[in-house]
């Protein structure tokens, strides 16, 4: 993807102070590039599970030593284990969705092929329908996350969000600058109805939630600040709204999370200061002002469900089985870049661009939802590449059944219960 050049600079100069100005205007800079559509990331995020013992979590040790081998294939995505063990793989950028996923698949089976000589497993699914939130990784930002969390008032559902969630992740490029507002705009109006297509964690730690999307209910119950949508992008928003300024002013009013120290040392802040009090001088964080390097580790600790990265993050989509979720991406990316796909797609979710509650609880059992839901599938059908005809039929066909993924899981939890599901899901 366009990746902003703004970060690239010499390291005296990320370490001098950064005034309330200097911050906006790093901030604004690093938002959007200009650039054609077309190119396509994804990032996929998985539960890791040993498959001796599917209710507890991998050791530390031995997510290392995986980790190891991992990084000695040859492979083209790049490796990362989160808080709780879940794996991720972030394919490099692809000149198209077909590309991208097809490169992806492939790597995930020799992922997993891997895997299972190791006794370990990957269960695609939003949220851990199993085991408790426990954090595994002692990487010292994460455990200043935690203590932010829990400082804040917010440890369960940060505890939930850091440790026992999983995402499919599509990354596109922002576009030509005239269309940067209305094209933001457009990734926010879909977003409620994918997530409703997309919903595949209904329990959580062993239990059943009520939600169709555990996963995003566990982000919109932290502070809208650092994980809510961006102020001024969303459907609705004036024509006029600039969304690499509504994301300065997003950063700019975000609670800083943590500070970091000398070398490995992080220190989790424990109330709510905004980077812009750090930076106006109302308030020292490690007994210091900030630098370019703080903002830019503080951009990487805001996780609306559009992130500006000088592309695109959609992060509103669970996880779901490989039988789904390139479909899924395919339906995402056809709504976003194909021009009569999107305005299609936008007539059809204008009413339901609010209801990112309602499609994290009530998914398709929402009228509104479950209409715009077979309507944009109807368009992506249509004007997706001929290769995913039958994957989106297949979606459409789920959709108009009234389900989910995630609807799926729950009618098989309650058939051989949890554990063995998640066996299940682990041995896929």
């Amino acid at each position: 993807m366009a990746v902003i050049s703004a970060f690239m600079q010499d390291a005296p100069e990320l370490l001098r102070p950064l005034s309330v100005d200097a911050a906006y205007d790093r901030s604004h800079t690093a938002a959007l590039a200009d650039t054609d559509v077309g190119p396509v990331g994804l990032e996929i995020e998985t539960h890791l599970v040993g498959l001796e013992d599917v209710a507890a979590r991998v050791s530390w040790p031995r997510v290392e030593e995986m980790t190891g081998i991992l990084t000695a294939i040859p492979l083209q995505s790049k490796v990362t284990v989160e808080p709780g063990g879940q794996l991720e793989l972030s394919c490099p950028p692809a000149p198209d969705i077909v590309t991208a996923t097809r490169s992806l698949l492939e790597e995930t089976r020799e992922v997993r092929l891997t895997l299972e000589q190791l006794g370990l497993g990957v269960a695609y699914v939003g949220a851990d329908p199993l085991r408790r939130p426990e954090r595994v990784n002692p990487r010292p930002r994460y455990r200043a996350m935690e203590q932010h969390f829990r400082a804040t008032g917010v440890g369960g559902a940060g505890a939930v969000m850091m440790n026992s969630t999983a995402a499919l992740q599509v990354n596109l490029e922002a576009g030509p600058r005239r269309r940067w507002a209305e094209r933001v705009a457009h990734a926010h109006r879909i977003g409620p109805t994918m997530l409703a297509i997309a919903a595949n964690s209904p329990w959580l730690s062993g239990q059943p939630t009520g939600w169709k999307s555990a996963r995003q209910r566990a982000w919109g119950t932290l502070d809208a600040r650092i994980c809510g949508p961006i102020p001024g992008c969303g459907a609705g928003a004036p024509g006029a709204t600039d969304p690499a300024e509504a994301w300065a002013r997003y950063a700019m009013r975000a609670p800083v999370t943590f500070v970091q120290g000398r070398g490995d040392d992080v220190q989790a802040v424990s109330r709510s200061v905004s980077f812009e009090d750090w930076a106006r001088g109302d308030v020292r964080l490690g007994d210091r002002v900030p630098t370019a390097c703080d903002l830019d580790t503080h951009l990487t600790t805001l996780f609306p469900p559009v992130r500006l990265r000088g592309y695109l993050e959609l992060r509103y989509l669970d996880v779901t089985a490989p039988w789904w979720w390139p479909a899924i991406a395919a339906v995402v990316t056809t709504l976003m870049d194909d021009p009569v796909a999107a305005d299609a797609a936008a007539e059809a979710t204008e009413r339901t661009a609010p209801l990112w509650t309602e499609a994290a609880r009530d998914g398709l059992g929402n009228h509104l939802l479950a209409q715009s839901a077979a309507r944009c599938l109807a368009v992506a059908a249509q004007r997706a590449q001929a290769e995913y005809c039958s994957a989106i039929a297949d979606l459409a066909d789920l959709v108009e059944s009234g389900r989910c993924p995630g609807d799926l899981l729950a009618q098989r939890i309650a058939q051989i219960g949890p554990e063995a599901a998640f066996e299940e899901l682990a041995n896929a």
